[in-house]
C-alpha cells in the first residue's frame, strides 16, 4: 500500500514538474523587453527570404520568423530581419547580433557542436548544378575542367570539392562572397556552373535569368542539405519556443487546421487540436508562453503546407514539388512530435 502511493505521488510530482512554467531565458527576457524578435535572413533568396521595393520581406525562412514573433509577441509583424551572407550569419548569432538565424543554414554535426542548436528542418533540400542550354552538357559527370562560381564558406564549397574528386573531375572554383555577385557572375558567362541548393537554383533561375528557360538544373543531386533555424547554444526554453513554433506549423497542416478555418477549429472535438489551439491543456506555460502561442503562429502564416505552397510551390516562379518536404503522411519527411 505504501509503495503505491509512494509511486502514485512520484507520478503526481513529475506531472506537476512537467507541467509547470518554464524558468524565463535570457533570450525570451530580451525579446519581450525590446518588444521584437530579431531575426537573420539571407540577403536575398527568392522563394525564402527576399525585401520588395518597400522593404517588406518575404519567403518561407521569413514565415518562420513571423511564427516565431506571432507566438511570443502576439504580432508577426514584430520582427527586425538582418541580411547576413553565408560567412556573417553564424558569428552574427553566435555574438548575440540576433535571435534566431533563419537563412537555408544547412544542419551539419560540426556546426550543431560549435555552440549552436538547430530547429527542425523547414525544407530538405540538396545541392545541385546549373548551367546553361547552350553548354549541351545533360549531366553533371560531363564537366570535367569546368569553372564553378560559388560562395565561400559554406557547406556548397566543400560540396563541390568532394564530389568533384569523388567522381575524378577536376573543376576550377570563382569564389564570391556575395549572392548578388555570383549569380552576375555566372550570367555573364564568366563561369560555366552555378552551384548551390537546388531550391537557390530554381530561385535564382526563376528571378535573375535574363530568359529561365535557356538555363537547366543537372539532375545529380550532390549532397544532403537539410535546411532548418538555428539558436544559440545554452538557452534551451528560447530552442524550444522556435522548435515547437516550428512543429506547431507542421501538425497543424497534418490536423487540417489553415489560416481561414483555425477559428472554426476552436470548436473541433480533436483532442489534439484542442491542444494545438489551446483550448484543452495548459501547454504554453511550459514554453514560458501562454496558451494560444501555437494559435497565434498558425494564424499568422498558415500551416506548413501553406507556408510552402505560398512561397515556393508549384504556383510560384520556383514551381517546387513537396517531394521530401510532404508530410509523412503523404511520403515525405515532415512529421512533428506530439503536442501534448
Amino acid at each position: 500500500m505504501n509503495l503505491r502511493l509512494h509511486g502514485a505521488a512520484a507520478l503526481a510530482a513529475c506531472l506537476a514538474f512537467i507541467a509547470s512554467p518554464a524558468q524565463a531565458g535570457p533570450t525570451l527576457d530580451a525579446v519581450k523587453a525590446r518588444g521584437q524578435v530579431v531575426c537573420g535572413v539571407n540577403s536575398g533568396l527568392p522563394g525564402f527570404s527576399s525585401p520588395d521595393s518597400q522593404g517588406r520581406w518575404t519567403g518561407l525562412d521569413v514565415d518562420i520568423c513571423k511564427a516565431v514573433a506571432a507566438a511570443v509577441l502576439n504580432d508577426p509583424n514584430k520582427v527586425r530581419y538582418i541580411p547576413l551572407s553565408a560567412q556573417q550569419r553564424l558569428t552574427a548569432l553566435q555574438s548575440g547580433e540576433i535571435d534566431v538565424l533563419s537563412r537555408n543554414t544547412t544542419w551539419s554535426l560540426t556546426r550543431d557542436a560549435q555552440g549552436l542548436d538547430f530547429g527542425p528542418v523547414v525544407y530538405y533540400d540538396g545541392q545541385g548544378l546549373m548551367v546553361a542550354k547552350s553548354l549541351g552538357v545533360t549531366s553533371a559527370k560531363q564537366l570535367d575542367g569546368a569553372t564553378v562560381c560559388v560562395q565561400p564558406g559554406t557547406t556548397t564549397e566543400l560540396n563541390l570539392a568532394d564530389w568533384f574528386r569523388a567522381n575524378n573531375l577536376s573543376f576550377r572554383p570563382v569564389v564570391i562572397e556575395a549572392l548578388d555577385e555570383v549569380n552576375a557572375a555566372f550570367f555573364s558567362g564568366r563561369c560555366d556552373v552555378l552551384t548551390t541548393d537546388i531550391s537557390g537554383l530554381a530561385g535564382v533561375r526563376a528571378s535573375v535569368a535574363p530568359k529561365p528557360d535557356d538555363f537547366v538544373i543537372l539532375p545529380e543531386i550532390m549532397s544532403k542539405e537539410p535546411l532548418a533555424p538555428v539558436v544559440r547554444h545554452g538557452d534551451n526554453q528560447w530552442a524550444d519556443i522556435v522548435r515547437w513554433s516550428v512543429f506547431a506549423l507542421i501538425e497543424a497542416e497534418e490536423k487540417g487546421i489553415t489560416q481561414a478555418n483555425i477559428d472554426t477549429k476552436l470548436q473541433d472535438t480533436d483532442p489534439t487540436v484542442q491542444r494545438i489551439l489551446g483550448v484543452q491543456g495548459d501547454l504554453g506555460p511550459a514554453l514560458g508562453l501562454d496558451k494560444q502561442w501555437a494559435y497565434r503562429a498558425i494564424k499568422a502564416v498558415g500551416n506548413y503546407g501553406e507556408v510552402f505552397e505560398r512561397n515556393v510551390g508549384k504556383s510560384t516562379p520556383l514551381k517546387l514539388e513537396r517531394g521530401l518536404n510532404a508530410l509523412w503522411t503523404n511520403g515525405g519527411l515532415m512529421y512533428a512530435p506530439p503536442i501534448r
